[in-house]
């Protein structure tokens, strides 16, 4: 079985971050587009993880439905709410922080789950904020994604900082899954400033190397849980990089690998990236993207393997 999916999140905090990601950030307009003719081409099913801060296209209306409580960061240049006042009045005005025609053209594609990324980029490891800001916040994006036809199941937390004292807010919200991460302490979730340079380095290397391991898992590993479901991360595809174009193969053949072990095996495969990074060199991202789709169908001719979008797979798991 194979799960994919995507963190689609809100814009930049500053002027020297857009000047840095403008391409990319513009780049993902046409990326969107092109990952989506793809799933329909292969019958892909994903979920889109997209923070709620996108899912307008005024200010007027963003302003209207801003949680009561938010993140007290220790740090606030954590908290996007400080650029809000600078940010412009429309989508057509300023796409680095709007997204509903790319959120309408996601949910008009079948198959296409709408998850959340929490409403601001919540990072729920981070020192000064509470559970009842978290809780605010995930009943904001739970909110407007309703209004824009989503029901949101799923949640993948930014950073990947997953906080197991939130997870009963998760529940009484109505998530029924999130994505953990892989079962390695190269994985262990961190909050920004404790982690090390070192643990990034070996997380790199892992993407090209397999440092350890496949990251697939049997289903019934997962099947005792309560909810929400733990559906954990196997692999990030990381972008194409023109610079490194021995290692783009290496870390090809690391993914192409992992999902024959996957299939071979009856397990579940769990790739994730966000959109912008396909932003620049678009046709090779694609190109690539391709690759690992046809390999899948091979594999599900062979072996029948499944794909699966998050909420689904929760659903099955929660109600067999």
């Amino acid at each position: 079985m194979i799960s994919l999916d995507f963190e689609l999140y809100w814009g930049v905090r500053d002027m020297m971050t857009i000047s840095q990601y403008k391409d990319n950030l513009l780049g993902v307009r046409q990326a969107i587009p092109g990952i989506l003719k793809l799933f329909q081409e292969f019958d892909i099913h994903a979920t889109w993880a997209t923070v709620g801060l996108l899912f307008f296209d005024s200010k007027g209306e963003l302003l209207k439905h801003l949680p009561e409580n938010k993140p007290e960061y220790t740090d606030q240049s954590f908290s996007p709410y400080l650029a809000i006042e600078h940010i412009g009045s429309s989508e057509q005005e300023d796409p680095f922080h709007y997204g509903l025609s790319l959120i309408e053209k996601i949910n008009s594609v079948p198959n296409q789950e709408i998850g959340t990324h929490t409403f601001s980029h919540y990072y729920c490891l981070e020192k000064g904020q509470l559970k009842e800001q978290f809780r605010d916040d995930l009943k904001a994006a739970i909110n407007i994604a309703k209004v824009r036809n989503a029901e949101v199941k799923s949640l993948v937390f930014p950073r990947n900082q997953v906080n197991p004292d939130y997870l009963s807010i998760c529940r009484d919200l109505g998530i029924l899954c999130y994505r953990g991460n892989e079962h390695s302490w190269l994985y262990r979730p961190d909050c920004t400033r404790e982690e090390s340079v070192f643990k990034r380095a070996l997380r790199l290397i892992d993407s090209y190397v397999n440092l350890s391991g496949h990251h697939s898992y049997s289903i019934n590993s997962i099947y005792a849980q309560t909810s929400p479901v733990n559906i954990p991360s196997s692999r990030f595809l990381r972008p194409f990089n023109p610079r490194l174009n021995v290692l783009n193969q290496l870390r090809l053949k690391r993914i192409i690998n992992s999902l024959t072990f996957a299939a071979k095996n009856g397990q579940v495969y769990h790739l994730w990236w966000h959109p912008h990074n396909f932003g620049t060199y678009l046709g090779e991202n694609l190109a690539m993207l391709r690759v690992i789709l046809e390999h899948y169908c091979l594999l599900k001719k062979k072996y029948g393997m499944e794909s699966v979008s998050m909420g689904k797979l929760a659903e099955e798991l929660i109600n067999p």
